[in-house]
């Protein structure tokens, strides 16, 4: 079984604010980035790849607003495949409302959070009800960690240490930090050890082969390698690059005496059972 735990819906032009799709074209050199998600463009890039977790996301800050509901009605016609998170902004009035809508409403079957792009901390007291409700109801919850190109967007909130203070107060709750928290690896290489419910994705890291190397290396020597979950971060890549990538790693040392990454265990992160560990088989 092969499953993308991360990958997103939107409409691009109605779900980013202009200032949002300005900062990402400049992030690409000036050139425009296309942000375009279609099901059929998604599946052509998707290879062996069984089940797609599916989400959008909410930060006012930055200029990114998906409703759920455009969400729900998207995995709803793809349900065969895409199971779908829900999303809140905490800085937001209504989001508790929001979040229980999301879930007994319209079916949604984990949370995503984007602490970073809103401009809030996990460990915030105004969290604790997402917190309870996410352990009482069996809700994974991820979120974002990691690097932005959004410059309004505080880095102190994404760092991987924060999730520590939340696994201390709730222990039960499964939380998936994205993206192996780049360039944060060392930290979220800690925290994942330390936590039993704490894991991380590595969607979209191979653009850069050598430092994710490093960053898997850390989690060889950790040996963490059980607490890594495959993703993609479609349309920002696709799963069959992820793939190709993560089995070319090794490739690049040939000619050194640096250390390999073992393949097997690089193998077993494609095709973990991550909708089992999360509770959402």
């Amino acid at each position: 079984m092969i499953v993308d735990i991360h990958s997103h819906t939107w409409q691009h032009l109605d779900h980013f604010t202009e200032d949002f799709r300005q900062q990402a074209r400049t992030a690409k050199g000036g050139g425009d980035l296309d942000l375009t998600v279609t099901y059929e463009a998604y599946c052509a890039a998707a290879g062996a790849c069984d089940r797609t977790v599916v989400f959008g996301g909410k930060a006012r800050l930055s200029g990114l607003w998906v409703d759920d509901r455009y969400v729900a009605e998207y995995v709803a016609a793809h349900s065969d495949r895409c199971i779908g998170f829900l999303s809140v902004d905490p800085t937001q009035d209504g989001w508790e409302e929001e979040m229980r809508c999301g879930h007994r409403e319209l079916g949604l079957q984990g949370i995503k959070l984007l602490p970073m792009y809103a401009g809030f901390y996990p460990h915030e007291e105004r969290l604790d009800p997402l917190w309870r409700y996410a352990v009482e109801q069996d809700l994974p919850v991820l979120l974002h960690t990691g690097t932005t190109f959004v410059s309004q967007a505080p880095l102190d909130c994404t760092l991987p240490r924060h999730i520590d203070v939340v696994a201390r107060r709730y222990p039960e709750a499964r939380i998936v930090m994205a993206h192996l928290s780049h360039p944060y690896e060392g930290e979220c290489v800690v925290v994942i050890r330390k936590h039993a419910n704490v894991y991380a994705d590595i969607s979209a890291l191979h653009y850069r082969p050598f430092q994710l190397y490093h960053s898997l290396m850390l989690v060889q020597e950790y040996g963490v390698w059980h607490k890594l979950l495959f993703g993609s971060d479609y349309p920002f890549t696709t799963v069959d690059a992820s793939i190709d990538a993560l089995l070319q790693l090794n490739q690049m040392l040939d000619g050194t005496r640096l250390p390999r990454l073992d393949e097997d265990q690089l193998k077993a992160v494609i095709h973990r059972d991550s909708l089992a560990i999360l509770g959402l088989d």
